[in-house]
């Protein structure tokens, strides 16, 4: 019985026991069954998670590209691979076969090579969801270099942040991008970004949108020049099991943003596998992930994880409102998705409009409804089954993270029987456990605790880049020997879980992890601000949006208050990005605070959410009257 298709319950059970009693044979056997390699492992798995030390498949060799795309060459050289669906629907889309993107991607390959990029180096890559953005990341790793993808939605200086963080040599970008009937110039902030940066040699420039660049002699490029005369072959760059494949940010809580470093073979092997149960993918399906490759969940599920299985998938440049709320269903029709995987914000933006948008789209062709980013509330699961999935499409409510690379629970369609706001049972190989304060394993259900899990799975992060320390004291400090999600979590009466969000100061706004730390320092550096504090608050359609406490120093006293509340989010605009800006802020004379000077975020989250009923013991506080002049204020 091969492990690698799951098809029903009982066989879950039976594959998952098997997973956990033995993972490294379980594991094993995958790898071998199911990947091309270019030389066998001398061990499957050694880990220690005190160091934390975790190596998979150590002493294999291979290239993640050639399992990919050169190894479906003679069986589907001619299957679409990438289906890319333009932001104006007017402009047509792109079949992308698998022969045609080997092409693309060895060309680009040369072009790096030419350009003086080599195995180890890092790459970053700034650009909108066009083929070129995946097209990049696989040249990258055709020739061994490291590539960090920025989300095109960032500002120039968490753009510059990164670069400097992996000290990467090249940027990739494109003169602009389309998003609904907004044009972003992209190569502008590449620019500012660069005035900040020293190690970029160069800058190649994809021409996109037609608008105006300046363009730096020696430095810049316009690609596709150099991907005119390159060489339409190249041979994949042999890898180590354990070799670096990428680099990716994610908010920490801690201001710094922590670059991810993933690895090659487990990383591979797991989000294939992954990839081919959770969304029970067929060889003549059409899957699609409205994903951005600038997050994990574009990287392991539009690019890696689907390519490795044969996949066609679909790269959507577009919104979702545009050129109306009804974009996603056209595209589900015209396409004919078999799979459809976006994230719980989209789908409450979307349950707000006409039904008529979805109504009037077949969307018979749906097998597979997906949710990613942030639990999914009953409200929007209810809506998304009974309306898009027509009550026939299970949905799978996947938990992960950028760190775990690839989906940790998650329901199996039609073996896991779903329930609306719970992510359900672990997948093959993950074993988790809820954890009590004193550091002790919960065992039972109907219990909650904080979500760790006990065993490595093939894709977890190796460590943060160039800071190993604080990727122990981040995830493998607060429980021994276990590594610690953040997130808290509840297990049910059979033993489903549900994700109960963070434990940590990391907010959850559409989908996207916001540290507050960084945010309040970007809100600091207003000449009128004396003292910030960022807590989330309950939001019908972001799940959680953004509430920021403000001290004024003197001068900003007289100023008028709307202007100020503009430019504390302009501040936050340039320094971190749009996404992060405030919904609420409101100025106080003080934050309440501990004796030690720690601020008590507890208060200021109920306030915000309108949960005053209950503030616990304030009185031990530096300054408890401040606690009602806050409710008083309270927006």
């Amino acid at each position: 019985m091969s492990n690698y298709h799951i098809k029903h319950l009982e066989e879950y059970f039976q594959v998952y026991r098997k997973s956990v009693r033995n993972p490294e044979a379980f594991w094993e056997e995958i790898a071998e069954e199911h990947f091309v390699w270019r030389k066998r492992w001398n061990k499957v798995l050694k880990w220690d998670f005190s160091k934390p030390e975790i190596k998979w498949f150590n002493g294999a060799q291979l290239n993640i590209t050639e399992n990919c795309l050169d190894r479906h060459l003679h069986i589907r050289g001619d299957k679409t691979a990438i289906l890319f669906e333009p932001n104006d629907p007017k402009e047509e889309a792109q079949h992308i076969t698998y022969r045609q993107l080997h092409q693309r991607v060895c060309k680009m390959a040369n072009v790096l090579k030419d350009e003086g990029v080599k195995k180890g180096d890092r790459v970053c890559i700034y650009l909108p969801m066009i083929p070129e953005l995946a097209v990049s990341v696989l040249a990258c790793a055709r020739i061994g270099a490291i590539h960090s993808v920025v989300f095109a939605g960032f500002s120039s200086t968490a753009l510059a942040t990164r670069i400097n963080d992996c000290d990467a040599s090249m940027v990739i970008t494109s003169d602009g991008s389309f998003r609904g009937n907004k044009t972003i110039d992209l190569k502008g902030i590449v620019d500012e970004a660069l005035n900040h940066c020293q190690g970029i040699k160069t800058v190649l420039v994809v021409k996109r949108t037609g608008g105006k660049v300046d363009m730096k002699k020696g430095r810049d490029h316009w690609l596709q020049p150099l991907l005119d005369k390159a060489y339409a072959d190249y041979t994949a760059e042999i890898m180590e099991a354990e070799d670096p494949l990428f680099i990716l940010y994610t908010s920490g809580s801690t201001g710094k943003p922590k670059g991810m470093m993933h690895t090659t073979a487990g990383y591979m092997v797991y989000t294939a596998y992954t990839f081919k149960n959770v969304f029970q993918y067929r060889e003549d399906d059409v899957y699609w992930c409205t994903a951005d490759i600038g997050w994990i969940t574009g990287h392991s599920y539009i690019v890696y994880g689907p390519l490795a299985n044969g996949a066609t998938t679909v790269m959507f440049e577009g919104v979702p409102s545009y050129p109306d709320f009804g974009r996603f269903w056209e595209v589900v029709e015209k396409h004919k998705v078999t799979q459809f995987y976006t994230a719980p914000t989209a789908i409450r933006a979307l349950a707000k409009e006409n039904l008529d948008f979805v109504t009037k789209h077949d969307l018979s062709s749906l097998k597979v409804l997906g949710t990613v980013g942030e639990p999914i509330n009953e409200e929007a699961w209810h809506w998304y089954n009974d309306h898009v999935g027509e009550k026939k499409c299970p949905i799978v409510d996947t938990w992960w993270q950028t760190e775990t690379g690839g989906i940790l629970i998650s329901p199996i369609p039609f073996s896991t029987p779903t329930k609306p706001t719970y992510a359900t049972l672990p997948l093959p190989g993950v074993q988790p456990a809820l954890m009590d304060e004193n550091g002790n394993e919960i065992t039972g259900n109907q219990v909650d605790g904080r979500l760790c899990i006990k065993f490595p799975w093939p894709a977890i992060a190796r460590t943060i880049w160039g800071d190993h320390k604080r990727y122990k004291d981040t995830y493998f400090s607060a429980f021994k020997n276990m590594y610690f999600t953040g997130d808290g979590a509840l297990r049910d009466e059979v033993g489903y879980y549900r994700i109960t969000g963070r434990v940590d100061d990391v907010i959850i706004v559409s989908g996207h992890n916001l540290g507050t730390a960084p945010i309040e320092d970007a809100i600091n550096e207003h000449p009128a601000v004396a003292e910030s504090a960022i807590v989330g608050f309950p939001h019908d359609i972001k799940g959680n949006a953004l509430y920021g406490y403000i001290i004024l120093k003197e001068t900003g006293e007289s100023r008028d208050r709307e202007n100020l509340k503009k430019e504390i989010n302009q501040v936050i605009t340039e320094h971190i990005g749009p996404i992060a800006k405030l919904d609420k802020i409101q100025f106080v004379p003080g934050l309440p605070k501990t004796r030690s000077g720690k601020i008590m975020r507890r208060i200021l989250r109920k306030i915000a959410s309108k949960d005053t009923s209950n503030l616990g013991d304030t009185s031990t506080l530096l300054n408890p009257e401040v606690v009602q002049e806050i409710m008083d204020g309270a927006l």
